[in-house]
């Protein structure tokens, strides 16, 4: 049966409880034996079949009590409240891995290692972000505030700058790795805190077959 095409281009904010650098990213286990995350996108370009989704912004909270791949984790995911019942629809069915290729982007992945999905949130979503500085932001009232921003080298204060490249990555093509701030509120299903997490700013690209490169 054909699938239902669509893309996505945008500017993505991560952030989780992982040490900088993050070592999922490169299919080792956790820094502290479990996951926690949040990420935000704003859609720069998109559709579902024919509902239009530029603009909008959609992102989620996360956790697994071990690694990614070992399962049993949950999920809450947040969509932007200027989103019509359509493009919600549309985004809640990407972000189940649906009209996906089998393990093709990070919402098919994910899928599979989720046992629990909260209720969506439809909220207003604050979302800035400055490539060329490497700093990102997004919050979402009583749910969750995340700032990205560069690491600093511990003896000289530098800005450290490190970016990576993933040919085979289901999340990205390249990103550049930073330093997260991470808090939520009463709103927020899944408890996440710390004050200097990995994080990674990425534009993304992705369709139903994976990331465009």
């Amino acid at each position: 049966m054909a699938r239902i095409d669509w893309s996505l281009k945008g500017v993505e904010i991560t952030a989780c409880n992982c040490d900088w650098g993050c070592p999922c990213q490169f299919n080792a286990l956790p820094t502290h034996g479990h996951c926690r995350a949040s990420t935000a996108i704003e859609i720069e370009r998109g559709h579902f079949g024919e509902t239009k989704l530029d603009g909008l912004r959609f992102g989620g909270l996360f956790a697994w009590p071990k690694a990614i791949h070992q399962g049993d984790g949950e999920a809450q995911p947040f969509i932007d409240a200027r989103a019509n019942e359509a493009q919600r629809n549309a985004l809640l069915a990407i972000m189940s891995g649906a009209e996906t290729e089998p393990g093709a982007t990070i919402f098919n992945v994910f899928a599979a290692t989720l046992t629990r999905m909260h209720d969506p949130l439809f909220v207003p979503i604050d979302f800035t972000l400055d490539r060329k500085k490497r700093q990102g932001h997004f919050r979402i009232a009583n749910v969750v505030e995340v700032h990205d921003e560069p690491i600093h080298n511990p003896v000289t204060g530098q800005e450290h700058v490190a970016r990576v490249s993933l040919p085979n990555g289901f999340e990205y093509a390249e990103a550049d790795f930073v330093s997260s701030r991470t808090e939520t509120g009463k709103a927020a299903a899944i408890p996440l805190s710390w004050a200097a997490g990995h994080g990674h700013i990425a534009e993304v690209h992705w369709t139903g077959d994976g990331v465009v490169r």
